[in-house]
């Protein structure tokens, strides 16, 4: 007999089927046994009688909370059962693996007559069982909804004729600057693990392929011990040409976010409220966009909030965390683009304008930064005297040639996948990641 999920079980009132999956609870008593059965689809409680079923009781007394079996039997009706009203009477328990006692508390446990409460365990214990916290209602919807979300900013840009490229994660130069990146032996020389795919994807346009998107692993050397920092991430990143001004790159993601969030919101919104306690909110667009300069203006007359001149070129974390605030107040929105920063803080490839203004953005979601994008300088000359600038020239020298045979106008942004799971599901980076990789963090 072929598995059935346990979705699809329940449903099969009076039918005979076969089902898998882990022990969430066990109760074992003399005279009856209640297995609760979990496996990626649901929950399904099986229900022994041991009078009727003797020849289960030693399989039974052997099985241990997150043990793994396969069970056979008769989907019944009953009332009583909080699980759909729908419960499993078995013919055969096979073991498929028995689980030893677990090394960590996953959630916390109130406290009862006969029982003191028990902490759930720090999230550093639980990523080192991290396979384990995994199993959790939680966790395995949070991947479910951030696959949902990536799935359908895929199906966005492939309707709107882009094309998914992989560009190479090991380099011969350090991206975008000489710092914050990881160096690797190469051979009889020295490589680099890519910041970001940046300089591939504008290769990408220089090719003539015009629109492109890539998911993909990204490193960061940061010793940042923060909650939405980490080594390595996965990215979101796309391109594209023939572009007019960096607003086209504005529009293209907040349309890009919104059909994430929306599909996000039909398939996993009401379970993302009951699991996690966060409304999944699809945006109105346009979305609301600020100037730095106005914004710091803003916060500093209604919140008190000031910094020193010389940091007014860029966005600081407090600023970043601020915003929130103000945009919910002025707009009732969540999202919030700020533009017009200083060109010493932004990346020597951004275009700037005749005043010298960077044509870019980031892009501010519940206070936390998710994006910077931007219209990209194409013309050689220009691009090749903003690396001189800042002193890469040599270091880019490579990147620089993508623009000396023809280039279109383009500009693109990225994305960090695990920031945007982390935002949906109010967690932190270690929660939100599969396995987190920080500067203290390299297993498992």
């Amino acid at each position: 007999m072929e598995r059935t999920y346990i979705n699809e079980a329940q449903k099969a009132i009076g039918g005979t089927v076969k089902v898998q999956g882990f022990i969430e609870n066990l109760r074992n008593s003399k005279y009856m046994a209640f297995i609760v059965l979990k496996d990626i689809t649901g929950k399904l409680q099986i229900t022994v009688e041991k009078a009727d079923h003797p020849e289960l009781v030693d399989t039974i007394d052997q099985l241990t909370p997150d043990s793994v079996i396969t069970v056979t039997g008769k989907v019944v009706a009953n009332d009583y059962v909080k699980m759909g009203g729908v419960e499993m009477i078995p013919e055969t328990i096979e073991i498929e693996s028995i689980a030893d006692a677990l090394p960590i508390v996953r959630k916390e446990i109130a406290a009862t007559k006969k029982k003191k409460a028990v902490e759930r365990s720090s999230i550093d214990q639980r990523i080192d069982y991290r396979w384990i916290d995994l199993r959790t209602d939680e966790n395995q919807l949070m991947f479910k909804a951030q696959s949902c979300f990536v799935n359908a900013m895929r199906k966005f840009l492939l309707d709107r004729n882009f094309i998914e490229i992989h560009t190479p994660k090991l380099i011969a130069a350090a991206s975008e600057s000489g710092s914050e990146v990881f160096k690797v032996d190469y051979f009889d020389r020295n490589a680099y693990l890519a910041q970001s795919p940046q300089f591939y994807k504008q290769m990408a346009m220089a090719a003539g392929f015009e629109r492109i998107f890539e998911t993909g692993p990204v490193f960061r050397a940061e010793k940042s011990y923060t909650n939405k920092h980490s080594t390595e991430f996965s990215g979101f990143d796309l391109e594209f040409s023939y572009i007019t001004s960096f607003k086209d790159v504005m529009k293209m993601e907040e349309e890009l976010l919104t059909a994430g969030l929306q599909a996000v919101k039909d398939n996993y919104g009401d379970q993302i409220k009951e699991l996690f306690g966060q409304e999944v909110i699809v945006p109105t667009t346009p979305f609301p966009v600020v100037k730095l300069a106005d914004l710091y203006k803003g916060l500093e007359e209604e919140f008190g909030y000031t910094v020193d001149e010389s940091e007014k070129g860029d966005l600081t974390t407090e600023a970043e965390r601020l915003s929130y605030e103000w945009v919910k107040k002025h707009y009732g929105h969540e999202f919030l683009f700020i533009t017009d920063y200083s060109a010493e803080k932004r990346a020597f490839y951004h275009m700037r304008d005749e005043n010298g203004v960077p044509q870019g953005y980031d892009l501010i979601w519940r206070g936390v930064e998710i994006t910077t994008g931007a219209q990209r300088e194409h013309r050689y000359d220009v691009l090749k005297k903003q690396a001189e600038e800042k002193g890469l020239a040599e270091d880019v020298k490579f990147y620089l040639e993508f623009f000396q045979y023809g280039c279109p106008p383009h500009g693109g942004f990225g994305l960090g996948i695990d920031r945007l799971t982390m935002l949906l599901c109010g967690l932190t980076i270690k929660d939100a990641e599969f396995l987190f990789r920080g500067p203290n963090r390299l297993t498992p």
